[in-house]
């Protein structure tokens, strides 16, 4: 029970770094593809926080160098893209949907709690395995 409440926070500590993440990237940018960019720039905020978080928090992980740890961390990232496929299309969809920013952020909330419970069980089983440590 306590490793789902930390894993619980930890989602929503990356979740609101990817949001403010892209709310600052909206401010900074206005231009062509300014939504997709600012989901690209969010979305790599938010992987590295959650990386950091679950690593040492939740798998208790100890990379035993910084190849291994580039290695786990390209394993993380690929275990997210289907999860990232998710979230995007939920806030691409509630975007289009809705035609509002807060919409798109509420849709963008919701990928990233159904990625995040799905990306638990991947990184447990195939990234943060006993065998990789």
């Amino acid at each position: 029970m306590k490793l789902a409440i930390f894993y619980t926070f930890f989602a929503i500590v990356a979740t609101a770094s990817n949001i403010m993440a892209q709310e600052a990237m909206t401010r900074v940018y206005t231009g062509k593809f300014d939504i997709v960019i600012a989901m690209a720039f969010g979305t790599m905020i938010g992987l590295i926080v959650k990386y950091i978080l679950d690593k040492r928090y939740i798998f208790q992980f100890r990379a035993r160098n910084a190849v291994h740890d580039g290695q786990t961390f390209f394993l993380y990232t690929a275990m997210g893209l289907a999860t990232t496929i998710i979230f995007w299309g939920f806030e691409f969809g509630f975007h289009y949907l809705f035609e509002t920013k807060q919409m798109r952020y509420l849709g963008g909330i919701m990928g990233l709690a159904i990625g995040y419970l799905t990306k638990y069980y991947l990184d447990k089983r195939y990234v943060f395995r006993v065998g990789n440590a």
